[in-house]
């Protein structure tokens, strides 16, 4: 082989070498960026039918609000209270009410002076709510609007509402039901493309387009992104890269490999978990003893992770505390009460929810502002929410003394959760201001046994009745433990005896069987 050739060999093999690593980074660079943005989109799709599913919510708590008046149908008492709803909820611009002929009397605008027919309903969701589209409003003389029916009352929308999230310029959103019928839209979507995709519930092949979809309670997102964008990031990548060798490789693979060893460690996990609001709440019924009847639920944290996949707190909650998460994570819990069972809290003023509070929120206080700003405006009332703390939450006895003394101020019911697990003494529980106290599921478990503790509980119960506390037993998983603890006049249980920890339409259901259920047996006994 001669010097000419062997250059060229070279060359060929040095350009081989040199194209390898460029060919792998664009590769690599171009999965990277399709997933990421994906990854992206979905999320987008999924604000989009949380804003959506929001929104239907707060039309159908308005519209059910006017179940409860005793008010005579368009008069000026009504028809104010009208405009004040719709006021008073984002999603509303307009309100009105049907005769039972069907047609349409007055509005949140006054009297109405046109024969108005109501329109057969083009959609209805699970919780009965009648959607019709293309509406035109006759009295407001409005664009078109999505009109949202319950009963005698209707609520006007404008379809932007049911896609109003922030996101990019260049991403465009569409809202629909699985019947496929169009709610909304964001951004000029496609509308063939997001045709198919709500007639098709799949994402069609796009050699230009990026597509993600989010179905969830009769209701898609449709999430598109033009593909074009993934190729500037993947070239900005590749510039940098070109110059800089396999050093600037190098770098990028430690600078990743520390950026996911940060992302995917538990504390990084937990924090992502609170930004994208993944934790849900499960609720515990509360079961009054002597009668049977639920009188309320303990709000339980749970963190749903991405796939469906449920973690119970005692994985993360040690965690939250010791890294301060735990502060967001109360705030989402207080938040989902609210959405969850405000309706059903105000239809039931008897009803009440148990809330965990940290020890970061009773030494600080934070709580009670917290729980004053959510229940603002809601119809709920602060007796309806108890504030339930560890033991642990008792270490700064003169903090925990002045944050419980100002909670029941405000109306709200105090309790000592897991009693005997933590730090508290006869001295503490004396000092602060305590109205309920919770004997631990571990003591509950020992009555009627063998165990050393098992003398333990009667001893609690002694003490929280000569403090005048109310008594909680958790944990109650038979009859016999029941039935010893009523014999013993303990007020309140909660367990597998009764129920679950239930969702919060499971947990709706069960309170309102288990009603109906007390009113039978007590209509039998009379």
């Amino acid at each position: 082989m001669n010097r000419r050739s062997v250059i060229l060999a070279a060359i060929i093999l040095a350009l081989i070498g040199a194209a390898l690593p460029i060919a792998a980074a664009l590769a690599v660079s171009w999965q990277r960026a399709v997933a990421a943005e994906q990854e992206r989109l979905s999320e987008f799709a999924d604000r989009a039918i949380s804003r959506a599913t929001l929104s239907f919510t707060e039309v159908g708590n308005a519209l059910r609000s006017f179940d409860k008046l005793d008010v005579v149908p368009c008069s000026d008492t009504h028809i104010a209270l009208m405009r004040k709803t719709t006021l008073d909820t984002r999603s509303v611009d307009e309100i009105g009410y049907y005769s039972d002929d069907g047609l349409l009397e007055c509005t949140s605008w006054g009297m109405t002076h046109r024969d108005i027919h109501q329109a057969l309903p083009d959609f209805v969701t699970e919780d009965g709510l009648e959607i019709v589209f293309n509406v035109y409003p006759m009295v407001s003389h409005g664009k078109l609007m999505t009109e949202v029916r319950y009963k005698n009352h209707n609520a006007l929308i404008d379809p932007v509402r049911f896609a109003d999230i922030m996101t990019d310029d260049d991403v465009s959103l569409a809202v629909g039901t699985s019947s496929g019928l169009l709610l909304g839209t964001l951004h000029a979507p496609d509308l063939d493309l997001v045709s198919k995709v709500l007639d098709d519930h799949s994402v069609p092949p796009s050699d230009d387009k990026l597509i993600a979809i989010r179905e969830r309670a009769g209701l898609i997102a449709v999430a598109i992104e033009p593909r074009s964008r993934i190729m500037e990031r993947v070239y900005g990548q590749l510039v940098m890269m070109i110059p800089l060798g396999i050093l600037m490789a190098a770098l990028i693979v430690a600078v990743v490999a520390w950026f996911l060893r940060r992302r995917l460690s538990p504390r990084g996990e937990l924090a992502s978990a609170v930004r994208r609001r993944e934790f849900v709440v499960h609720y515990q019924p509360l079961i009054e003893l002597k009668t049977g009847l639920c009188v309320g639920a303990e709000a339980l944290v749970r963190w749903q992770r991405p796939g469906g996949v449920i973690v119970g707190p005692e994985s993360f909650i040690p965690l939250a505390e010791e890294s301060g998460l735990i502060v967001p994570i109360t705030d989402q819990v207080v938040a989902a009460v609210v959405s969850d069972l405000g309706a059903l809290l105000r239809e039931a003023p008897g009803l009440h929810v148990a809330v965990n509070v940290s020890a970061r929120d009773i030494k600080t206080g934070r709580i009670l502002s917290v729980m004053r700003t959510a229940l603002a405006c809601t119809g709920i009332h602060a007796q309806q929410i108890w504030l339930e703390m560890t033991e642990r939450g008792f270490m700064d006895i003169t903090a925990a003394r002045e944050t419980l003394g100002l909670a029941r101020e405000h109306g709200h019911v105090v309790s000592i959760d897991d009693f005997g697990t933590g730090y508290s003494s006869l001295s503490h529980l004396q000092d602060l201001p305590l109205d309920t106290l919770k004997i631990d599921k571990s003591f509950i478990d020992t009555i009627c046994t063998d165990s050393a503790t098992s003398s333990v509980t009667p001893h609690i119960i002694a003490m929280a009745k000569s403090l005048n506390l109310k008594i909680v037993a958790e944990g109650i998983e038979t009859q016999l433990q029941a039935d010893y603890l009523l014999e013993r006049e303990v007020e309140y249980g909660q367990g597998w005896l009764f129920a679950k920890a239930l969702p919060a339409a499971a947990f709706i259901a069960f309170y309102r069987g288990n009603v109906a259920q007390c009113i039978n047996r007590g209509t039998e006994k009379t």
